[in-house]
Formats: structure tokens, sequence, C-alpha cells
């Protein structure tokens, strides 16, 4: 959450107030629940499908860049996210990504607000890329 160092992640996913633990398992997102007009993980997780690294051309989920999600009951959404390297150039286009995937359209958007939280640890390795993700990668020729 904001104010966090790299490497260092707070999932409060389970929506205890202040519970610091590891990230999500990569690949995953934890799941919150609908109450109070609140998001529902499972509808952010399949926007940030729209959410695409601009090297790769591949979304951040099926990279597994996305370790973890917490909607507040403010309705503002938290994403603990990696990147593919800490030297990555790109972290702006991926957050306004983010925030066009989220906060925008009929309604506004499916949340108010989000915030990400870049962590390190674990770090990022092809193991954490989704079937799909492989699949779209050897269709651009990749051999993974």
């Amino acid at each position: 959450m904001a104010g966090t160092s790299a490497g260092e992640a707070t999932a409060d996913v389970d929506g205890s107030a202040g519970a610091e633990s590891a990230p999500a398992a990569a690949g995953t997102v934890a799941a919150a629940g609908s109450a109070g007009g609140r998001a529902v993980v499972a509808d952010i997780e399949e926007a940030m499908k729209d959410v695409v690294d601009p090297e790769l051309g591949i979304n951040v989920v099926d990279l597994g860049l996305v370790y973890g999600v917490h909607v507040d009951d403010q309705n503002v959404a938290t994403l603990d996210m990696t990147l593919t390297s800490a030297a990555c150039p790109l972290t702006d286009v991926i957050e306004d990504q983010t925030r066009q995937a989220l906060t925008t359209g009929p309604g506004g958007g499916l949340v108010d607000d989000i915030r990400i939280n870049w962590v390190w640890l674990p770090p990022w390795g092809p193991d954490k890329i989704t079937d799909e993700g492989r699949d779209q990668l050897r269709s651009l020729g990749f051999n993974v």
C-alpha cells in the first residue's frame, strides 16, 4: 500500500485492517467482498486484461505481474504488482492504463480510484506467466 518500501507488500485482501503479509501467489488475485458497493475482485482482474505490457504486448494478468488486489470500503483498489524488470522505464504507462481500465467507462468505472504497490519480492519470472500468456507469447515468436 502507499508508503511501503520496495520488496515489502501489504496484502490486506481478507478485509482485516492493516494485516501485513506476503503478496498473494503469483498469477492469482485474492478475493474481496462485494458488500457496500465495492468492486468485485474478479471483475478487476478481468478489466486488468486490458492493461498491456508495452514491450511484450501481453496483458499484465497473463504475464503474472498482478500479485494481489484489495478493494477498500471507499471502493479504492490497491494492486500489488511487479514488473518483468525493476529497471522498467514504463511504469507510468502501466499505471495510466490501469487507471483507465478501472476508473473509466459506463457508470464511472469499477472503482473510484487505484493505487499500485510495486513489489519486487517474490521476483517475477517466466514461471508466473499463465498458460494463456504462454500461448500469446508463442504466437509472437517467443520460446516459452
